[in-house]
């Protein structure tokens, strides 16, 4: 039986998408697949949808039997012997959610990463004491020190990824409230705002803050993140968080209303030139 997974990583959901697309070319059924392999058809979509790991023998079976050269399922098992390799970030599997875990995996591989949060400052551009305080408030329903301490170290980790050689390009949007509401105190607010500020002048970066002056706008519903791929067979995807866990949408109807809400609150927003004024006076202020 092929092996289940906390969450897959965007490797295999790209092989999988792609072993579905070879079938279907292929002009056979799940259940024609299935026999191949003397399995349910359960199991063939379940590879498909990358809610397991590609067990490789089956793969070799199913590649053959789709009429795919010697050359190409070689690459193909290679790819694919890859994609099963654990990412980074189940190192934190003691900590990370399984619902958070595919996010991570989202996040390594986009070429565009848009995010909206109303009520912090981005976890990407957080420092360790401001990421510390936000956790001790309990906002990841762990208090434990120790579960505190990987969660930050996690979440530091994670922010390497926007200095890399192919760093995704990050657009954010967020509230003035996040940098009103104290974190830790001024000093550790300080900090904060001088992170933001030395983050904006990454060419990478673009960061924009909805000043209450402002007044409502489309996205005060919910903080949500919209991932944007260079692979053409992962297609645009939201991310919206709750309290106990997360939905990933792909569904173009869904992602294109978030798009449109996300250019709507950026044409809002303070401009990145006026967000770099209003972290000054912030700054100045604490």
């Amino acid at each position: 039986m092929s092996e289940p997974r906390s969450a897959p990583t965007v490797g295999q959901v790209v092989l999988g998408r792609r072993l579905l697309d070879l079938r279907e070319r292929a002009g056979l059924k799940r259940e024609e697949a299935a026999r191949v392999l003397r399995v349910a058809p359960a199991t063939v979509r379940r590879m498909e949808m990358a809610e397991v790991g590609l067990k490789i023998p089956y793969l070799q079976l199913l590649l053959k039997s789709y009429g795919v050269s010697d050359e190409e399922a070689e690459a193909f098992v290679q790819l694919a012997e890859e994609a099963n390799k654990p990412g980074w970030w189940q190192r934190f599997h003691d900590i990370l959610p399984g619902w958070f875990s595919m996010y991570v995996s989202l996040e390594g591989a986009a070429s565009l990463i848009r995010s909206y949060d109303p009520h912090f400052v981005p976890g990407l551009l957080q420092t360790e004491d401001y990421a510390r305080a936000v956790m001790l408030s309990g906002a990841v329903g762990q208090t434990q020190p120790e579960d505190i301490e990987r969660h930050v170290a996690l979440r530091i980790q994670r922010q390497e990824l926007l200095t890399r050689q192919d760093a995704p390009h990050f657009w954010a949007v967020f509230d003035e409230t996040a940098l009103r509401r104290p974190a830790g105190g001024p000093e550790v607010m300080r900090a904060q705002i001088d992170r933001l500020l030395e983050a904006t002048k990454l060419p990478n970066v673009t960061l924009q803050v909805a000043p209450f002056a402002n007044g409502p706008h489309p996205g005060t519903f919910g903080p949500f993140v919209l991932f944007r791929f260079a692979m053409s067979e992962l297609p645009d995807m939201v991310y919206s968080e709750y309290l106990t866990g997360a939905v990933y949408l792909d569904a173009r109807a869904e992602v294109a209303t978030h798009l449109e809400v996300m250019d709507r609150m950026a044409a809002q927003a303070a401009t990145a030139h006026r967000t770099k004024e209003i972290l000054r006076e912030i700054r100045k202020e604490l």
